[in-house]
């Protein structure tokens, strides 16, 4: 008996080393929707993790497709599942861009810096005010850079569904900021 639970450990072993290779190169991936999906960097944190838990117990129905696919469904159905509960106690507290973007090496002037930083809020305020079937779509796209195919698994649309609210996330977000563009001139 103590041969079988000796197979059965190395074997559990191996299956956690596999799930760590395969998935663990997509946290920052997961992290990303998570935090553009809630709005919230405490949820995303949780919901991130909850999702891992998810897609560990659930291993064994991966059938070697796209892995960042097919993990970042588990992170968004565990976002709009928080999301559904918390409807009524929604999260005051906002996202700050600046605390996750990976410091530059370059020393740039003070000027160009707080330009960088304005657009860069200016940005994050327009990618705020889309709604949240636009949101996802340009969040996967421009910033984890999936395939078409990829965001029609994820989102769980057809291929031209995703390239539809692209193409009508991109419209709205350029006329937000070019709204916001004239206001402040």
């Amino acid at each position: 008996m103590a041969e079988g639970g000796i197979e059965q450990n190395v074997s559990v072993q191996e299956n956690t080393l596999r799930f760590e290779q395969t998935f663990l190169p997509y946290l920052d991936a997961a992290y990303n929707l998570a935090r553009w999906l809630t709005r919230s960097v405490p949820d995303a944190e949780d919901l991130v993790q909850e999702a891992y838990l998810r897609a560990f117990e659930h291993y064994d129905s991966f059938r070697g497709q796209s892995a960042r696919a097919w993990l970042l469904t588990i992170v968004r159905n565990a976002c709009y599942s928080h999301l559904r509960r918390a409807i009524p106690t929604a999260d005051a507290s906002e996202f700050d861009e600046t605390l996750h973007v990976p410091e530059r090496g370059t020393a740039e002037d003070p000027e160009s810096l707080t330009l960088r930083e304005a657009d860069r809020q200016q940005l994050t305020n327009a990618l705020k005010e889309l709604p949240e079937e636009f949101r996802e779509v340009i969040v996967l796209r421009e910033l984890e850079d999936m395939s078409y195919k990829e965001m029609a698994v994820v989102l769980g649309v057809p291929i031209g569904t995703v390239m539809s609210r692209l193409n009508r996330g991109r419209d709205r977000l350029r006329g937000i900021l070019v709204a916001a563009t004239k206001e402040s001139h």
